[in-house]
């Protein structure tokens, strides 16, 4: 009798792929657990069992496995239903789910190269024989590929070695990002106790009485730790005169010893009294959503920038976690992860697991280990968008911060799912509750609260009774006129910048645009540098002196004359963070500015660095993009600056007016935090702007009602629900053709509305044309209906040989 499996790969594959099994491998096989298949011609893929049955396939014959790869599941039966659903809603295939699930040390495929770790000793190691053939060829060519090492071994079920050798740390995936989470850890210095007692010390310096250097070093370290009454640190002692050879000859000497200890890279409210209590405030809002979640799975607390949502969320979370169950807090954006972290372990220790993508391989497989077998070190994981997936035994809780952001969604590749909203259905299907928190709550969500479909807790004081922010706009028109600008900041602004820096406080700029200009213009002809691959002018960059491309990367030397008519009249229009900060250098020339944007957090710690330099006053003045609108908390920022609110509102998308109230709103939120109130300066050229005036006014509830009008007026969410379809080829006219004749079919066949084809503002990346449709799905229509004749539609789009060709991606919920 044969015996056969369902089998998921990790490829754009519409369904799964039946393969053949024996009676031993038929009894030990369960969905969940990964299996080597063998699949096109010479290829081999991690794929996942779904499914057990005894019927051959109709349309192929099919083909062996080449070995299971785990003892039991690690994948589990809820997970796999909540990626079907994923997969379904969000119009992709379960092969991409899988893919994008998966951390990618669980999925070798013949293609994986495979590099050694440079600090692992394969001698002093015990490998076996195979492991150290495979451990030998490293050493004499940089990679291998996983065919390469079957060559090697001479045969064909590798992966176990494989993974013997990840295990063991000897080798690593090329796909890894090599840098791990590392914790902060300060250098420190002490005397050896033997010195210490009774009449030591005379001997010491009798001992040292020749090296005089030396002799001062020791001399030094008494007076710090006198001084200071704290354990002394190298870098203290550097600064103190010392230089780090003297030291690591006393090291060497035996009369210092040296010790590491962890340090928490950015310090909390709250870590001054490590046991807090809630205010009466943050109590009375802890019991709300107690009761909001005995009739309801989902419940929004709205509470303003600073009133402690996050000390709320910790009582929760140890509530929860007391009856056994698992947390999943997720975080729109990694930098928020570290500072959460650090709070988290120093009240929960090490039940605390971390999961993102700038983790190693190693470590993301530990935490998915750790989550399986729901043991004690991962009851709370923190994570951005990926931690949904990961294989929950018993989820009591998810708490998604800053629920209104948009990285929240992911964009490309598929799956391009909303976190929030699948999160909603993963815990509806392990009966948790949901914790939706924010200061400017989407408009979607607030409306599914004032609906009664989600509970609804509002904060509105600050926590230790601190005033919400003064609001100031400058009208730029008018600054302009009576020339009373200096570059891009008015005279009140660098006035109150001033005044700011004199009471040695620290101030935040924001200016959501990078480098220095966006784009470089010839007087002479007009002419303005375009990339040549993408539709967008090129921005120009000042400290490398090039222009570059935000959507491909492609960058020339920044030209001395014009390309079209040779004139070397050249002016830059426009301005970046890049520019702001030059500027603030020649007025504050004494002060320390700093700026925050994709290009100064490029590495891993990139944004640790900045910010644990801004939290120890290192820095004066922080200029930023969006990053600083985060949930980040500073005790000692009193004045915040918006450069120019305009460029915010006047965007091609209905919600550019929320995402605009919202940036302000949060940006806003980061000035005085602790006692004394804080100041923003708005500069804008619009002051009577609707937006403009609902920020100053913190009016969320105007700006929710004017939204929800001008939403209901023209179809968009939360009243229509979207799905866009993107089509992509190098060809202008057959990607036209193509777009027009998949329109017409939808149009014709789907009875709801359909807008397009257009060609979006920017119609060009990497050399492909880009053209979009749109469809709105009323609320009453059967969505799961519409979508598979979509689907339909598309694969009929597929079979016309001349648009085969052209890429078809839709994308549900877009924005």
């Amino acid at each position: 009798m044969p015996f056969f499996i369902e089998v998921v790969l990790p490829l754009a594959l519409p369904k799964p792929f039946t393969y053949a099994i024996t009676e031993a491998e038929y009894a030990f096989l369960h969905p969940g657990m990964r299996v080597a298949v063998p699949f096109g011609r010479n290829k081999i893929y991690t794929g996942l069992v779904i499914g057990l049955h005894e019927n051959p396939p109709q349309l192929y014959e099919a083909k062996d496995i080449h070995q299971i790869l785990d003892d039991a599941p690690i994948v589990t039966k809820t997970q796999l239903a909540h990626w079907q659903w994923i997969a379904t809603y969000y119009m992709c295939s379960i092969g991409e789910v899988y893919k994008s699930a998966m951390p990618s040390g669980f999925l070798l495929e013949s293609e994986t190269i495979i590099t050694s770790h440079k600090d692992f000793d394969g001698e002093s190691a015990n490998l076996s024989d195979e492991e150290y053939l495979i451990y030998e060829a490293l050493q004499k060519q940089s990679a291998l590929k996983v065919e390469e090492v079957a060559a090697i071994l001479n045969k064909k079920t590798i992966l176990p070695v494989i993974n013997r050798l990840i295990a063991k740390n000897a080798i690593a995936l090329q796909e890894e990002i090599s840098e791990k989470y590392k914790p902060k850890t300060i250098r420190y210095i002490r005397l050896q106790p033997e010195f210490l007692q009774n009449d030591q010390l005379n001997g010491l310096m009798e001992l040292l009485s020749r090296a005089q250097k030396q002799r001062e070093a020791v001399m030094q370290y008494f007076q710090l730790q006198s001084a200071e009454k704290k354990p002394v640190t190298v870098k203290r002692l550097v600064e103190a005169g010392t230089t780090a050879a003297v030291i690591k000859s006393l090291i060497d000497k035996q009369i210092f010893e040296e010790y590491h200890l962890e340090e928490d890279r950015v310090q909390f409210e709250g870590s001054d009294n490590a046991g807090f209590g809630l205010s009466s405030k943050q109590l009375e809002a802890l019991e709300s959503i107690k009761t909001s979640f005995t009739n309801k799975d989902v419940t929004l607390l709205h509470g303003i920038t600073s009133s402690g949502k996050t000390e709320i969320y910790i009582k929760l979370i140890e509530e929860y976690i007391a009856t056994g169950k698992q947390v999943l807090y997720l975080l729109p954006e990694i930098a928020l992860t570290t500072q959460l972290v650090v709070r988290l372990t120093a009240y929960f220790g090490n039940q605390v697991a971390v999961f993102h993508s700038k983790y190693s391989n190693n470590e993301r497989i530990e935490t998915w280990q750790q989550v399986l077998s729901s043991s004690e070190k991962a009851k709370v994981v923190i994570g951005a968008r990926s931690a949904l997936f990961l294989p929950f035994q018993d989820l009591g809780l998810i708490i998604i911060d800053e629920e209104h952001e948009q990285t929240f969604k992911q964009q490309d590749p598929a799956p391009r799912y909303h976190a929030r909203d699948a999160a909603i259905v993963l815990a509806n299907s392990h009966q948790a509750k949901v914790l939706l928190g924010s200061a400017t709550p989407g408009i979607e969500t607030y409306y599914n609260a004032t609906h009664g479909k989600y509970g609804y807790v509002a904060l509105t004081e600050r926590f230790g009774n601190v005033t919400p922010p003064e609001i100031i706009l400058i009208d730029l028109k008018d600054k302009y006129k009576r020339k009373r600008m200096t570059g891009h900041f008015s005279d009140e602004m660098i006035d109150a910048i001033t005044e700011t820096l004199a009471q040695d406080k620290q101030v935040i700029l924001f200016q959501n645009r990078r480098g220095f200009s966006p784009w470089v213009e010839c007087m002479t002809c007009g002419h303005v540098p375009q990339c040549p691959q993408c539709d967008v002018s090129l921005t120009y960059y000042k400290y490398k002196n090039q222009l570059r491309c935000h959507y491909c990367g492609y960058n020339i030397a920044n030209p001395t004359n014009c390309h079209k008519c040779h004139s070397t009249d050249l002016n830059t229009k426009g301005f970046g963070t890049e520019q702001i900060e030059l500027e603030l250098k020649s007025i504050f020339p004494d002060k320390n500015s700093w700026r925050m944007d994709q290009d100064t957090t490029r590495g891993k710690h990139g944004y640790e660095k900045i910010i644990d330099a801004f939290k120890n006053r290192e820095i004066d003045i922080l200029v930023g993009t969006q990053m600083l609108a985060k949930g980040l908390h500073f005790d000692n920022v009193a004045m915040v600056g918006i450069l120019n609110a305009d460029n915010m509102l006047y965007q091609p998308d209905f919600r550019a007016f929320e995402r605009a109230y919202q940036m302000m709103v949060q940006v806003a939120g980061r000035a005085g935090r602790k006692d004394v109130r804080g100041k923003v300066y708005i500069q804008t050229y619009n002051p009577l702007h609707n937006v403009i005036r609902q920020v100053t006014d913190n009016d969320y509830d105007g700006m929710y009602k004017e939204q929800v009008y001008e939403r209901h007026n023209f179809k968009y969410p939360p009243f229509f629900r979207l799905v866009k379809i993107t089509l992509r080829h190098k060809d202008y006219e057959k990607l036209k053709d193509g777009a027009l004749w998949l329109y017409n079919v939808m149009s014709q066949n789907l009875g709801v509305t359909v807008l397009g084809p257009e060609e979006p503002g920017i119609n060009r990346i990497r050399n492909e044309y880009i053209r979009t449709i749109m469809i709105k799905i009323p609320q009453g229509t059967a969505l799961g209906g519409t979508k598979k004749s979509i689907e339909k539609i598309i694969a009929s789009f597929d079979a016309v040989p001349q648009y085969r060709p052209i890429r078809v991606t839709a994308n549900v919920d877009p924005y």
